[in-house]
């Protein structure tokens, strides 16, 4: 076989076809490649590096994907969930502010979208100011979240499952409470949980101790669906213990804790008594489980108002019987009840009120209003009770027996002590309007106050009672900042008429004309009756003039011919009054008279005496001159004597014997004639100076014009 033709240098390498291969061309063979060839498999390199799976990274990558996955199969073999109780236990104790032990075992069940952890024999201890011991124990606790949430940022807890779960709840008197789970800077705050699904508590026991309160209470409470019967899938409390002394129930009942949805309220009724009072309430937490906030109804009554401290906090006054009405709103420090409406003794009340709480501390604020005040339910504000019977009045048995000693011993004041104490727990500014008011006797028509209290200092200012003429207005003010009470009175009657404060006689008022009054008192002392014991300051009443029945002022100076020719003949005529002025100094709670005077186109009268707060008893004389000639005038003063409750008129007799003797002995030795010339009254006396008395008065305080 011939051998091929060397191609010279010059000559280019054949040419490969440019088109398909033809018919015949389809049956030859490869050619044979010599050594120096390149390989078939050199034809196809550049396709074989494009596979992504062939590159070193990926294949290191790969292999380290593997140990991985090899590791986890081999931790999930070998792990045991004990190991992850001392990490835990840390982590609970630390953000706990106590410590966390789980005694048991734990399990858990990760593969899933709702990973679970389960302990057993649970114990939270107290905080370091609780002393040792469980606060909480919990034989098992198994507790669930939603995986798919915590990767959105959102805490939900799908089930909390406790079996036999038991507490110990702890207040002392200065506040603290071991269920708040914070640090010791931080104030106490209401509880608020994460959104919890589903909560099973089965045969759950609490204990609490509140000694600012002075509440003790023991319950049981569970919510399981398996439960028959009564709380049938729902969350129950029921426990009873003693609230300041009195016997003290309590039953809550919440909706079904199956399927919570926390974008939706939890609805709950609750049932507290203690003593005479008795609250119900249907409402819905807002936001499950923030207890802080919260809406409902609800209804309270009891004996006082007062009592509503150990439940409540709030510093409220003594009160008459209530029974009241409205919606509570809570949003964590601020607490709102609206539609406020219910009765108060036989005092109608409606309104709303505010209460805030700063670290602790309680401010409420608020506008009240009465359509009709009867003025006796207001004397359990005092420390007192009305006294007698007074018919259609609502009052509690210890109202009625404090009525009832108070009659007994003769006594206005009362000396029941007030709780000023409380008084600097809390922070107050109060709207009160009363647009009637039933006050007995007194003619008043509508009432007005404002009562603000500020770190232990009430001040009612303004205070005012509309009269149908005039007004009584000023201010009061309690400072139970020191040691011992302070009270201090600055009231002022304006532009009255005496016809409406003084009983008629006869069908006819004894006198009629302007008056006014000032009084101005500071005394010491936790009761009423106490810081009146010890009053000092002045009490001023003035009327510039008037008409009085030229009865009462032939009486005043004892006019016996034409006293008694008045009072025969029913005459109802009058006498002006010029002026009439009483000043008073206290001091150590006995008003004494300063100046007392009474003059009248008839008679000018003059009085000195005191009254007796201490033992409320008073003793005034009034002696009258006449300023015209009167025959059979008896120089015997007249005296005011006796409790306050129910003073004496007389005529003091023993002043007049001399004058009596005088004239015994003149019809015996002289004449019979002679014996009238004791008994003849010169008329010596002189207007007194008014404009002068009316100046010392306004001085004094009293709202006279100039």
């Amino acid at each position: 076989m011939a051998e091929p033709r060397p191609r010279p240098a010059s000559e280019p390498p054949p040419r490969a076809p440019s088109g398909p291969p033809t018919r015949r061309d389809a049956g030859r063979r490869p050619e044979a490649r010599g050594p120096g060839a390149p390989s078939a498999a050199a034809d196809n390199a550049p396709a074989r590096r494009r596979r992504w799976w062939d590159a070193p990274a990926v294949r290191w990558l790969g292999g380290v994907l593997a140990l991985i996955v090899a590791a986890v199969a081999v931790f999930i073999a070998l792990f045991q969930w004990n190991w992850l109780r001392g990490p835990i236990d840390g982590y609970a104790s630390a953000h706990l502010h106590r410590q966390v032990v789980i005694h048991g075992n734990l399990s858990g069940r990760l593969l899933t979208w709702t990973p679970s952890l389960t302990a057993q024999n649970v114990t939270i201890g107290e905080p370091a100011w609780a002393g040792a011991g469980p606060m909480a124990t919990l034989p098992q606790l198994t507790v669930a979240i939603d995986l798919k949430a915590l990767l959105l940022g959102r805490l939900v807890i799908t089930k909390v499952d406790a079996e036999h779960p038991s507490a110990h709840l702890v207040r002392d008197a200065s506040g603290r409470n071991n269920w708040t789970f914070a640090g010791p800077e931080v104030a106490p705050q209401p509880l608020k949980l994460p959104a919890i699904r589903n909560l099973i508590v089965d045969d759950g026991r609490m204990v609490l101790e509140d000694a600012r309160r002075k509440l003790s209470f023991t319950g049981q409470f569970s919510s399981n669906e398996q439960l028959a019967g009564y709380g049938h899938g729902r969350f129950t409390l029921t426990g009873q213990g003693a609230l300041n002394g009195a016997p003290f129930t309590a039953a809550i009942v919440g909706g079904p804790l199956i399927n919570v949805d926390p974008n939706q309220p939890y609805p709950f009724q609750s049932e507290i008594r203690s003593g005479a009072t008795h609250i119900v309430a249907q409402g819905a937490i807002r936001r499950p489980f923030d207890l802080g906030i919260f809406t409902a109804h609800g209804r309270i009554s009891g004996d006082d108002m007062a009592d509503l401290y150990d439940l409540s906090g709030l510093a409220l006054p003594s009160s008459a019987p209530y029974d009241l009405s409205g919606d509570l709103s809570r949003d964590d420090d601020r607490a709102d009840i609206t539609h406020l409406t219910g009765r108060v003794g036989d005092t109608d009340l409606a309104g709303h009120l505010t209460v805030l709480d700063a670290g602790g501390r309680r401010d409420l604020t608020g506008d009240l209003v009465s359509r009709r005040l009867k003025l006796a339910d207001l004397t359990a504000a005092i420390g007192g009770a009305p006294r007698g019977v007074v018919r259609g009045l609502v009052t509690s048995p210890t109202q009625r027996a404090e009525a009832a000693r108070l009659t007994a011993e003769h006594r206005i004041l009362p000396d029941a002590r007030l709780d000023v104490g409380r008084m600097g727990e809390m922070d107050a500014d109060v709207h009160y309007r009363a647009e009637t008011v039933d006050a007995g006797p007194l003619p008043i028509r509508q009432m007005v106050v404002r009562a603000r209290l500020d770190h232990g200092l009430l001040t009612l200012d303004p205070i005012s009672l509309i009269l149908p003429q005039g007004a009584l207005s000023g201010d009061i003010r309690l400072d139970a900042r020191r040691r011992r009470p302070v009270t201090t009175v600055n009231l002022a009657l304006a532009h009255a008429q005496v016809q409406e404060l003084l009983p008629l006689v006869r069908g006819q008022p004894p006198a009629e004309g302007d008056l006014a009054a000032a009084v101005r008192l500071t005394g010491a002392g936790a009761s009423v009756r106490e810081a009146a014991g010890n009053a000092g300051g002045v009490v001023t009443v003035a009327m510039p003039s008037g008409q009085m029945r030229k009865l009462l002022a032939e009486l005043m100076g004892i006019d016996v011919a034409r006293s008694l020719f008045l009072y025969l003949s029913h005459d109802q005529s009058s006498t002006p009054i010029r002026c009439a002025v009483a000043d008073f100094r206290a001091q150590g709670g006995v008003l004494t008279v300063q100046r007392l005077v009474i003059d009248t186109a008839a008679v000018q009268a003059t009085g000195k005496g005191t009254i007796d707060l201490r033992s409320e008893t008073l003793n005034l004389t009034i002696s009258g001159k006449p300023k015209h000639l009167r025959l059979l005038r008896l120089a015997a003063p007249i005296t005011l004597t006796g409790r306050l409750d129910d003073p004496k008129m007389g005529v003091d007799i023993g002043k007049a014997l001399p004058q009596l003797g005088l004239s015994a002995l003149l019809g015996a030795f002289v004449a019979p004639l002679a014996a009238i010339l004791p008994l003849v009254g010169p008329g010596a006396a002189k207007d007194a100076d008014c404009g002068a008395l009316m100046s010392e008065a306004r001085g004094l305080g009293a709202p006279l014009g100039h």
